[in-house]
C-alpha cells in the first residue's frame, strides 16, 4: 500500500470533490525509515523531488562525534541506544533519530543529524 500526500476525495461534510486532474507521482510518499543499531551499515537510495536522491540509513554502527570542548570530531562505534525522546516506543526498540542519546566508546552523545534522510549519524558529546 502506498502513501499519498494529496488531498482526499471527500469533504469534511462527506460530499465529494470532483478533481480536475488525477493523482501525480510527486504526491506519493513513503513510510519513515527507523534506523536501528546493527553490525554493519546498510543504506538505501530513494528518489526525491526534482530528481534528487535521499540516502536512507537502515542500520548504523558508527557515529561522527564532535567534542565541543576541544573542537575535534571522531568516528566512534555506537555501543547502545540509551533513550529517544521522540517516542517511548523508539526508546524500547532502540531506534536512532535526531535527539536520541547513544552510548559510544568515548561517552554519551546526542544525535544531531537525521539518519533516515541524511544517510549519516552525527552527534555531539554530552558533558557528564
Amino acid at each position: 500500500m502506498s502513501v499519498w500526500h494529496g488531498r482526499d476525495l471527500r469533504k469534511p461534510t462527506g460530499g465529494r470533490f470532483r478533481p480536475h486532474r488525477g493523482k501525480r507521482k510527486s504526491e506519493t510518499g513513503s513510510l519513515p525509515v527507523e534506523t536501528i543499531l546493527g553490525q554493519e551499515e546498510r543504506r538505501s537510495l530513494a528518489r526525491a523531488m526534482g530528481g534528487n536522491l535521499k540516502i536512507k540509513l537502515r542500520t548504523a554502527s558508527y557515529v561522527n562525534v564532535s567534542d565541543p570542548s576541544t573542537g575535534t570530531t571522531k568516528k566512534v562505534k555506537i555501543l547502545q541506544v540509551l533513550t529517544n525522546p521522540a517516542s517511548v516506543d523508539y526508546s524500547r526498540r532502540g531506534v536512532i533519530t535526531k535527539g536520541a542519546l547513544v552510548k559510544t566508546e568515548i561517552g554519551v552523545a546526542r544525535i544531531t543529524s537525521r539518519p533516515g534522510q541524511d544517510g549519516v549519524v552525527n552527534g555531539v558529546l554530552i558533558e557528564s
